[in-house]
Protein backbone atom coordinates (compact mmCIF):
# COMPACT_ATOMS: atom_id res chain seq x y z
CA UNK A 1 0.00 0.00 0.00
CA UNK A 2 1.53 3.15 -0.82
CA UNK A 3 0.02 6.17 1.49
CA UNK A 4 -0.16 9.94 -0.64
CA UNK A 5 3.30 12.33 -0.03
CA UNK A 6 2.70 15.67 1.40
CA UNK A 7 3.71 16.47 -2.49
CA UNK A 8 0.05 14.76 -3.45
CA UNK A 9 -1.84 15.73 -0.43
CA UNK A 10 -0.86 19.23 -1.32
CA UNK A 11 -1.96 19.25 -4.98
CA UNK A 12 -5.25 17.14 -4.15
CA UNK A 13 -5.71 19.78 -1.63
CA UNK A 14 -4.61 23.24 -4.15
CA UNK A 15 -6.84 20.95 -6.92
CA UNK A 16 -10.19 21.16 -4.44
CA UNK A 17 -10.25 24.11 -3.48
CA UNK A 18 -9.28 26.01 -7.21
CA UNK A 19 -13.39 23.83 -8.35
CA UNK A 20 -15.58 26.33 -6.74
CA UNK A 21 -13.55 29.08 -8.69
CA UNK A 22 -13.73 26.87 -12.09
CA UNK A 23 -17.30 26.78 -11.81
CA UNK A 24 -17.83 30.20 -10.76
CA UNK A 25 -16.06 30.96 -14.26
CA UNK A 26 -18.41 28.85 -16.56
CA UNK A 27 -21.57 30.28 -17.70
CA UNK A 28 -24.61 28.50 -16.13
CA UNK A 29 -27.79 27.95 -17.59
CA UNK A 30 -31.90 27.54 -15.98
CA UNK A 31 -34.14 26.22 -17.98
CA UNK A 32 -37.24 28.45 -17.25
CA UNK A 33 -39.55 26.80 -20.34
CA UNK A 34 -39.12 24.53 -22.96
CA UNK A 35 -40.51 23.08 -25.75
CA UNK A 36 -40.02 20.36 -27.95
CA UNK A 37 -39.09 20.84 -31.77
CA UNK A 38 -37.97 19.02 -34.82
CA UNK A 39 -34.94 22.34 -35.43
CA UNK A 40 -33.38 23.83 -32.21
CA UNK A 41 -30.51 26.29 -32.67
CA UNK A 42 -27.52 25.56 -34.29
CA UNK A 43 -24.08 27.94 -34.77
CA UNK A 44 -24.77 30.17 -37.78
CA UNK A 45 -28.42 30.37 -37.25
CA UNK A 46 -29.97 34.00 -37.65
CA UNK A 47 -31.46 34.11 -34.27
CA UNK A 48 -34.11 36.77 -32.49
CA UNK A 49 -34.20 37.05 -28.95
CA UNK A 50 -35.67 39.03 -26.52
CA UNK A 51 -33.52 39.40 -23.02
CA UNK A 52 -33.46 41.34 -19.73
CA UNK A 53 -30.39 42.06 -18.64
CA UNK A 54 -29.48 42.47 -14.72
CA UNK A 55 -26.04 42.41 -12.65
CA UNK A 56 -25.71 40.16 -10.58
CA UNK A 57 -24.29 42.15 -7.87
CA UNK A 58 -27.44 43.94 -7.21
CA UNK A 59 -30.12 43.43 -9.71
CA UNK A 60 -29.88 46.69 -11.26
CA UNK A 61 -31.63 46.18 -14.91
CA UNK A 62 -29.03 47.13 -17.76
CA UNK A 63 -30.84 46.80 -20.99
CA UNK A 64 -34.14 44.73 -22.35
CA UNK A 65 -35.05 44.12 -25.45
CA UNK A 66 -38.67 43.73 -23.68
CA UNK A 67 -38.46 47.82 -23.15
CA UNK A 68 -38.06 48.25 -27.03
CA UNK A 69 -40.67 46.12 -28.46
CA UNK A 70 -37.95 44.42 -30.21
CA UNK A 71 -35.98 41.13 -30.21
CA UNK A 72 -32.33 41.02 -31.15
CA UNK A 73 -31.07 40.05 -34.27
CA UNK A 74 -28.17 38.57 -34.93
CA UNK A 75 -26.36 35.02 -36.28
CA UNK A 76 -25.19 32.50 -33.12
CA UNK A 77 -22.09 31.46 -32.49
CA UNK A 78 -20.20 34.09 -34.50
CA UNK A 79 -18.35 36.28 -31.99
CA UNK A 80 -21.01 38.56 -32.69
CA UNK A 81 -22.33 38.72 -29.59
CA UNK A 82 -20.85 38.20 -26.24
CA UNK A 83 -19.59 34.31 -25.87
CA UNK A 84 -22.08 33.42 -22.99
CA UNK A 85 -24.60 34.25 -25.31
CA UNK A 86 -22.69 32.70 -27.96
CA UNK A 87 -22.64 29.50 -26.12
CA UNK A 88 -25.93 29.63 -23.89
CA UNK A 89 -28.25 30.46 -26.91
CA UNK A 90 -27.64 26.92 -28.95
CA UNK A 91 -29.79 24.09 -28.73
CA UNK A 92 -33.19 25.80 -28.39
CA UNK A 93 -36.50 25.96 -29.51
CA UNK A 94 -38.48 29.09 -31.15
CA UNK A 95 -40.47 29.63 -27.55
CA UNK A 96 -37.78 28.78 -25.32
CA UNK A 97 -36.67 30.49 -22.58
CA UNK A 98 -33.27 30.24 -20.39
CA UNK A 99 -31.94 32.23 -17.79
CA UNK A 100 -28.13 32.90 -18.35
CA UNK A 101 -25.61 33.53 -15.65
CA UNK A 102 -22.53 34.89 -17.53
CA UNK A 103 -18.88 35.34 -15.17
CA UNK A 104 -16.88 38.25 -16.30
CA UNK A 105 -15.04 35.68 -18.89
CA UNK A 106 -17.65 35.18 -21.03
CA UNK A 107 -19.79 38.75 -20.75
CA UNK A 108 -17.52 42.07 -21.14
CA UNK A 109 -14.20 41.03 -18.99
CA UNK A 110 -12.48 43.77 -16.95
CA UNK A 111 -14.16 46.14 -19.31
CA UNK A 112 -16.92 48.68 -18.07
CA UNK A 113 -19.80 49.23 -20.71
CA UNK A 114 -20.71 52.67 -20.08
CA UNK A 115 -21.68 53.78 -16.67
CA UNK A 116 -24.32 50.30 -16.69
CA UNK A 117 -22.13 47.84 -16.58
CA UNK A 118 -18.92 47.62 -14.58
CA UNK A 119 -15.89 46.17 -15.17
CA UNK A 120 -15.82 42.79 -14.24
CA UNK A 121 -19.35 42.57 -13.61
CA UNK A 122 -21.51 38.85 -13.86
CA UNK A 123 -24.39 39.23 -15.60
CA UNK A 124 -27.74 37.89 -15.38
CA UNK A 125 -29.76 37.61 -18.89
CA UNK A 126 -33.76 36.29 -18.98
CA UNK A 127 -33.89 34.87 -22.70
CA UNK A 128 -36.62 34.06 -24.95
CA UNK A 129 -35.64 32.93 -28.47
CA UNK A 130 -38.40 34.43 -30.80
CA UNK A 131 -36.93 33.38 -34.31
CA UNK A 132 -34.89 30.88 -36.32
CA UNK A 133 -34.46 32.79 -39.95
CA UNK A 134 -35.56 30.08 -42.21
CA UNK A 135 -37.06 27.75 -39.92
CA UNK A 136 -41.14 28.38 -39.40
CA UNK A 137 -43.08 27.09 -36.75
CA UNK A 138 -44.86 24.79 -38.73
CA UNK A 139 -41.50 22.75 -38.48
CA UNK A 140 -41.68 22.78 -34.97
Amino acid sequence: MRLPTPTTTSLLALALTALPALAAEQVTTEYTLTNDCKRKTQRGDSIQVHYKGTLASDGSKFDASYDRGQPLSFTVGKGMVIKGWDEGLLDMCIGDKRKLTIPPAFGYGDRAMGAAIPAGSTLIFETELMGIQGVDKDEL
